[in-house]
């Protein structure tokens, strides 16, 4: 059976703040949202006709950190990638970019919002047991 949810909960739902479109003469998609999972991330991606080819994103943070593509569905017009890790605690903003833009030019770009980390989580990374909520850097 295939598995294409990541595992533990879901944290949070990004939706667009401006309208997620994206078009060149490869490539035609809208961005609808990112749903944050304990281990990764999945894209809702919207293609302008049934059966077009599946976009190909670039995630990206301003920690700089490297998303890995999992999986994908497609069902219709829509379809759903997965990354992972999923973002770093004090996350303040994740980008999409299509890979198949030349220029490289954002689709999107959304707040990650303050998170806190799960006790189980907080406590394997330093050794803490209490549930603190995380502060972003300054």
């Amino acid at each position: 059976m295939r598995k294409l949810i990541p595992s533990g909960d879901l944290r949070t739902m990004l939706l667009p703040p401006t309208y997620g479109q994206h078009v060149t003469r490869s490539t035609e998609f809208t961005v609808l949202s990112v749903e944050i999972w304990a281990t990764g991330l999945v894209v809702n991606i919207h293609m302008a006709s049934d059966g077009g080819p599946e976009p190909r994103i670039i995630l990206e943070d301003h920690f700089g950190t490297e998303y890995f593509f999992q999986d994908s569905a497609t069902l219709g017009s829509r379809n759903l990638q997965v990354f992972s890790p999923s973002v770093p605690p004090g996350t303040r903003s994740l980008t999409i970019r299509s890979a198949d833009d030349p220029e490289g030019r954002p689709v999107v770009t959304f707040a990650v919002p303050l998170m806190a980390v799960p006790e189980a989580e907080h406590s394997a990374q330093d050794g803490d047991t209490r549930q603190e909520e995380l502060r972003r850097p300054a």
